[in-house]
């Protein structure tokens, strides 16, 4: 089989693109050129694969957001126990003797202030 010439025409972007990667390479221009039509017509026959990449990107995507909630939840609830034993224990430390609904309002503000402070300090 004999190769059939052909006169391409770059753009002067699509040039320096071409001759930077084929210094990289260490090969001439002409035969960076042949490589990028051998692999641009490999693409087109046999296609790129985006459409079955996009969806599992998609779906890794969506796992990933489940699993964003699910921690979400847990360290907010971290969070409210966290406030929780830091009010009781500021409570008997002081030896205070004050009622459950007391500490549970004390727990709630104290929850309320760092999600309030959390959502302040985002970039």
């Amino acid at each position: 089989m004999s190769a059939r010439a052909q006169t391409v025409r770059l753009s002067p972007a699509q040039h320096r693109t071409l001759a930077s990667f084929a210094r990289q390479r260490g090969l001439s221009e002409y035969a960076m050129l042949a490589r990028v039509v051998d692999t641009g017509l490999a693409a087109l026959v046999h296609g790129t694969g985006c459409a079955i990449d996009s969806r599992e990107i998609v779906n890794e995507l969506a796992s990933v957001s489940t699993r964003i909630v699910d921690v979400e939840r847990m360290l907010d609830r971290a969070l409210f126990t966290a406030c929780a034993a830091y009010c009781y224990a500021r409570s008997a430390a002081n030896g205070a003797r004050k009622s459950d609904e007391i500490v549970t309002d004390e727990i709630t503000a104290a929850y309320n202030r760092q999600r309030r402070l959390a959502r302040e300090n985002r970039p």
